[in-house]
């Protein structure tokens, strides 16, 4: 399998620069996930890896060779798309096949592997029929199934999920990761959906206004995410984001806001000396916040409830804490009620730490 490098690739619409100089490497076998928010460039640079878009400036190599210059065809890869893109006039197994028919394959080869490929994407039963008696996740799977049929070295997928209901979204991801492990081959996936990201990825490209903003294993990222937008776009329920002032009390140090005053220990003390200010972002996962009512107020933070969401075991608590947002998960049977004003536990080595000025995290 090959390794695929960009190579501070860069990509101009007359003078309106969208990327800015990527530079990604992606390993043999790897399945890289490009997640961001709509207009970050994530499927942009995935249609310049296919030839779909020319580059602008910069290198793209496979094996080492630079392939830029060469048609799509050329450069051995499978695009699954977000809209399909089927032959209306030709049934589900001959969308399938259309590939390895143009390659002149035997046909038991090719019958081979439309039944394997269908059954796997649950198209056995549909593979007379065409596009237009098909639904519109049945069409996505289609389209998945004329990637997944072919023998090519890299499979590419823009966004193949978006157009499933929720039920056959989960589904799909699961046969993703399977299918992953199975055939060992290079996969560049693009979405918007973190969970997608998280749960399918070896690597995931955090993307925003064309630039990488961090890279990584998901639970490097999120764990130790490199910036506030890294933090708040990975994870579900979001990050809670709290403005706090580092304030001096003789030998003690806390972080204090109108609903918090955290005593700071060493390890935090050190962490807090990187900042630029005495102004400091807190960063706390929903899950990080933990219902005591018999914790302290030094270390936890007060919070007014106004929304609870019941999402069957957990429940996801949404209030306000001096005036900024917080969401709290929790077990949905803990004895929560609307309009109570609670203290949740917070330890502080689950709080993350943001200067306010460029939103750099401080390690």
């Amino acid at each position: 399998m090959p390794k695929i490098k960009l190579d501070n690739l860069t990509k101009r619409y007359g003078n309106v620069e969208v990327l800015h100089g990527i530079n990604l490497e992606m390993e043999d076998a790897e399945f890289t996930v490009l997640v961001g928010p709509s207009g970050c460039g994530k499927s942009t640079t995935l249609r310049m890896i296919a030839g779909l878009e020319d580059v602008s400036s910069g290198e793209i190599y496979i094996d080492g060779r630079p392939v830029s210059h060469l048609e799509p065809k050329e450069r051995d890869l499978a695009m699954v798309f977000q809209d399909y893109a089927l032959y209306p006039h030709m049934n589900v197994a001959k969308n399938m096949s259309f590939a390895l028919r143009l390659q002149k394959r035997p046909k038991k080869e090719i019958n081979q592997k439309i039944g394997d490929v269908a059954e796997m994407l649950g198209l056995t039963d549909f593979l007379h029929r065409k596009p237009a008696e098909l639904s519109g996740g049945q069409r996505q799977r289609v389209a998945m199934g004329r990637a997944l049929t072919r023998d090519s070295a890299t499979f590419l997928f823009d966004e193949p999920l978006s157009n499933l209901d929720a039920k056959l979204r989960t589904q799909m991801r699961a046969e993703l990761a399977t299918l992953r492990q199975r055939i060992h081959k290079n996969m560049i996936y693009v979405t918007h959906d973190q969970i997608e990201a998280m749960t399918l990825a070896d690597r995931i490209v955090v993307m925003h206004a064309g630039r990488i903003q961090q890279q990584g294993s998901p639970e490097q990222l999120f764990k130790k995410p490199v910036n506030k937008f890294v933090a708040g776009f990975l994870g579900t329920p979001p990050m809670n984001f709290l403005t706090a002032t580092v304030v001096q009390e003789g030998d003690i140090t806390f972080l204090e806001s109108q609903h918090l005053k955290l005593r700071c220990d060493e390890p935090t003390e050190f962490r807090l000396q990187q900042s630029k200010s005495r102004e400091i972002e807190l960063g706390i996962r929903p899950s990080d916040l933990h219902f005591d009512p018999d914790v302290g107020p030094d270390s936890s933070i007060k919070v007014d409830v106004v929304v609870s969401e019941y999402v069957g075991a957990q429940s996801v608590l949404i209030g306000d804490c001096g005036g900024e947002k917080v969401m709290v998960e929790l077990k949905s049977d803990t004895p929560v009620q609307l309009g109570q004003k609670l203290r949740f536990k917070v330890h502080l080595a689950d709080i993350h730490f943001f200067n306010l000025s460029d939103g750099l995290a401080l390690s």
